[in-house]
């Protein structure tokens, strides 16, 4: 009889189909409401141990040097732990008061009793920034410049956070021998290491961990063992006559004296310097060998680089190499080199990169 009445009457098959389409929408409704916090649900899951895997990591590989809480070790490497690796600014709202101060206090129509009540304040913060300065002493100590509280600005780094955890970890900082007792090593299988990717990413999880973001203190900057070197200290020393950035009067000026390729692979090869370092077998920047091969073939045929001549490619390159950057590399070259080499030098350098000129691969 039921069965009669479900299948063989129209009105009773168009009741239960309209209620089982109902039913699906229902459910798939919500599975899409919940699909977002599920999909936050998994990735936190997937982080947590991707992060507890980049502990045992960094405690296996990186302690020896960066130390077991990651703090750093005195005149061994520096510290990862620290709001300065993070960029945490203690002087920002200090900072940011007097300048603003110090802009009402020269607009025009400030009347004479709000300067002398900016003057007040300003006596003020200068106070408590001497304060700061000096509860900060033991970190100054020991390499901190509240003036640069960021490392990756100190550096010039142009990319994230995460990409230059990344790359440091995949080839290494050999150029670091000029300023710690030993360079760090290359991690990356790619670069003759140990880790494999997902490891690497494992270990920049754990490391990026330590953020605090907001919640820094002063606590946490004492407690860091050792701080940062910029590249280059105990190494060659910045010129007085620094080439700087100007393209054009540089190439004018290695036009009419060229360099010497030898003295400039010198150059290249020098750890203070450190263009070896990112450049041997093209794992962070171009590779060397047929440099002056990709400009002519490849790199001057970029409607981008129409007009430029080779040397004043390779010139931008190394003073101003974030204007043009090769596909697939990101802008992890510093852009100090303008103010740290001179103009011969560079001169030896576009000279050594010329004659790279080997058939590409």
């Amino acid at each position: 009889m039921f069965q009669r009445l479900l299948f063989e009457r129209i009105e009773h098959r168009v009741v239960v189909g309209t209620i089982a389409f109902l039913g699906i929408m229902i459910l798939l409704g919500w599975l899409a409401i919940n699909e977002g916090a599920r999909m936050r649900a998994f990735e936190e899951r997937f982080l947590a141990r991707s992060t507890e895997g980049g502990a045992r990591l960094l405690a296996s590989n990186c302690s020896e040097c960066h130390g077991m809480d990651g703090r750093g070790l005195s005149g061994i490497a520096p510290a990862l732990n620290s709001p300065h690796f993070f960029g945490f600014d203690f002087l920002a709202p200090v900072n940011a008061e007097i300048a603003q101060l110090n802009a009402e206090r020269e607009a025009e129509g400030t009347t004479s009793a709000r300067i002398a009540e900016i003057d007040a304040r300003l006596v003020e913060l200068d106070t408590q920034r001497n304060q700061l300065l000096a509860q900060m002493q033991t970190a100054i100590d020991r390499g901190y410049n509240p003036e640069q509280p960021s490392r990756l600005e100190q550096l010039g780094w142009g990319a994230s956070r995460t990409a230059f955890v990344f790359t440091t970890l995949v080839h290494g900082r050999p150029t670091s021998v000029s300023y710690w007792p030993r360079p760090m090593p290359a991690w990356a299988q790619a670069g003759g290491g140990p880790l494999r990717t997902d490891q690497l990413n494992d270990l920049v999880n754990y490391i990026l961990n330590f953020d605090k973001g907001s919640n820094w203190t002063l606590d946490d900057l004492l407690a860091v063992n050792q701080f940062p070197k910029i590249p280059g200290e105990g190494g060659v020393a910045a010129p007085e006559n620094a080439a700087g950035t100007d393209v054009q009067a540089i190439v004018a000026a290695i036009t009419e004296a060229p360099g010497d390729p030898v003295e400039g692979q010198a150059i290249y090869n020098d750890t203070a310097v450190g263009c070896a370092g990112c450049h041997a077998g093209g794992i962070v920047g171009p590779p060397t060998e047929g440099t002056y091969t990709r400009v002519v073939e490849i790199r001057l045929q970029d409607p981008a680089l129409q007009g430029y001549t080779p040397e004043q490619y390779l010139v931008e390159s190394i003073v101003d190499p974030h204007v043009y950057l090769v596909p697939s590399y990101g802008p992890v070259m510093p852009d100090y080199f303008g103010e740290r080499l001179a103009v011969e030098d560079i001169a030896d350098l576009v000279a050594f990169l010329e004659s790279q000129d080997q058939p590409i691969q």
